[in-house]
């Protein structure tokens, strides 16, 4: 299935993104939920699926995390099961990443799913990335707070939760409506009835997390070997000073392999070209040879590509997976697009 969204990209870059929240009414005109509550359910029954089940009763939070065995202990409210990267293992929700690949998908991350039941959410709290929050089958309140600092506090170890906050939006969203939260914006949802949310959310690396990446990769391939040297060592008052000149040389060197230039990109590419979550691999027994593959696109087949996986260019380089791919893109691509199929047309 095809999702449109009907929305002026360049207007809400420069109104909303990373800037206000905003509701979409009717974001997506006729939205068909692309996966059933059961369907979910049985996902979160899976060892590879990231899921958790978060539920409240006389203000006392409790959070479970999945594989689930059964759902019977469950009542009919209060409680909201969510799947992390349900577009790695079900390929119609994948179809919903696609009407924002407006944006880079480099900053793209995955696709959560949640079904609540009346009285579901998690509480009101912050999210560090941006969102857009589809609402799906039935009905949910939404009340998000302006950007301000906020006390935080955790009602259970697994939750992080911020102090009753004034909304600047207080909606009720029904099927098709999209609510976008920049970073920082306090937000809480609670369902009304039975309901699916599908939250397209977006990758925001942190300097934390970059340079430690960045520092694995280092290690990984032995560079930086050279070592720190004075030849004209400087005097000193005390033997304890470090001086600032010996500091700026010791940042220098540190600052002289993240410069190049190289390096910089390839990094950068297997970076943030892996999966934070598993994918859907099994490889085929005994494994398709290159004609075997041929024919059947000659044949009508299709290859589609798989779920969850990051496909990127940096110049002329593409990644995948935290790999290098030397495959060229398919001709009427386009040079922003990459695709998610092939068929008998990309060899003629």
């Amino acid at each position: 299935m095809d999702y449109h969204l009907t929305l002026n990209w360049p207007e809400f870059i420069e109104r909303y993104w990373q800037k206000r929240p905003v509701v979409l009414k009717r974001g997506i005109s006729n939205f068909v939920d692309p996966i059933s509550p059961d369907e979910l359910a049985g996902l979160a029954m899976e060892n590879e699926v990231d899921s958790r089940l978060v539920s409240h009763q006389d203000g006392k939070w409790q959070v479970s995390h999945g594989p689930f065995e059964s759902y019977d202990h469950l009542g009919e409210n209060n409680w909201s099961l969510l799947v992390q990267a349900v577009n790695n293992w079900h390929e119609p929700t994948a179809a919903l990443m696609r009407p924002f690949r407006a944006l880079p998908d480099w900053r793209m991350d995955d696709l959560m799913i949640s079904f609540s039941v009346p009285g579901g959410g998690v509480g009101p709290h912050l999210d560090q990335y941006d969102v857009f929050i589809i609402q799906g089958t039935g009905r949910r309140r939404w009340r998000v707070g302006e950007k301000v600092p906020m006390k935080q506090h955790c009602p259970h170890p697994d939750l992080l939760h911020v102090d009753p906050f004034e909304a600047i939006i207080d909606e009720e969203l029904e099927p098709g409506d999209i609510l976008y939260i920049p970073p920082g914006f306090p937000h809480e949802g609670y369902s009304l009835e039975n309901s699916l949310n599908y939250s397209v959310g977006f990758r925001a690396p942190s300097g934390r997390e970059m340079i430690s990446g960045f520092a694995d990769y280092v290690l990984q391939r032995e560079l930086g070997s050279y070592r720190y040297s004075d030849p004209d060592v400087p005097a000193r008052e005390h033997p304890a000073d470090i001086l600032p000149e010996e500091l700026d040389k010791l940042r220098g060197m540190m600052l002289d392999l993240i410069n190049e230039p190289e390096h910089f990109r390839q990094w950068f590419g297997e970076f943030v070209s892996q999966s934070r979550h598993e994918l859907d691999v099994a490889p085929p027994e005994p494994p398709y040879q290159a004609d075997e593959i041929y024919d059947a696109l000659q044949q009508g087949d299709k290859l589609v590509r798989l779920g969850g996986l990051r496909v990127l260019r940096i110049g002329r380089g593409r990644f995948r997976q935290r790999r290098e791919a030397g495959f060229p893109a398919p001709p009427g691509t386009g040079r922003d697009r990459q695709p998610y199929g092939v068929n008998g047309g990309y060899l003629r």
